[in-house]
């Protein structure tokens, strides 16, 4: 489906787990991602949950606003890294999806290393999106 090359999902895959140790939790689920930019950097980020969770950041808003401060504004795609079956970012996350990467972005997340839960751009997974 992507026009990704393997060794780049590899990469996605290896960073976006690596993050995911890193993961600051209160809760049962540590997520890791991995965001490529427009010109094939590589940017990471975990979730690091808060006591009083309206403050906790999600992996894909910590991965993409790294993204940004390195002063890249183009977003490829985003690998999410969770044990967890049919992972998908929140709202609040795929907001961030569109803004930064748009409607092709593609959005991957895994359950285990290597092991694809689902490949769709983010117009597929929200085609309802408002624009």
């Amino acid at each position: 489906m992507s026009n990704i090359s393997a060794e780049i999902l590899q990469a996605l895959s290896r960073e976006a787990w690596a993050a995911r140790n890193n993961a600051r939790v209160h809760g049962p689920t540590r997520v890791g991602c991995a965001a490529l930019s427009e010109d094939g950097q590589i940017f990471s980020g975990c979730n690091i949950e808060h006591r009083f969770r309206s403050h906790d950041i999600h992996a894909e808003v910590n991965a993409i606003s790294t993204l940004v401060a390195t002063g890249r504004l183009g977003l490829v795609a985003v690998l999410i890294a969770a044990e967890r079956d049919r992972f998908t970012p929140c709202g609040s996350c795929m907001d961030w999806i569109f803004e930064i990467g748009g409607d092709d972005c593609l959005v991957l997340s895994e359950r285990r290393p290597g092991i694809v839960g689902h490949e769709l751009t983010a117009r597929e997974l929200m085609p309802f999106y408002p624009r």
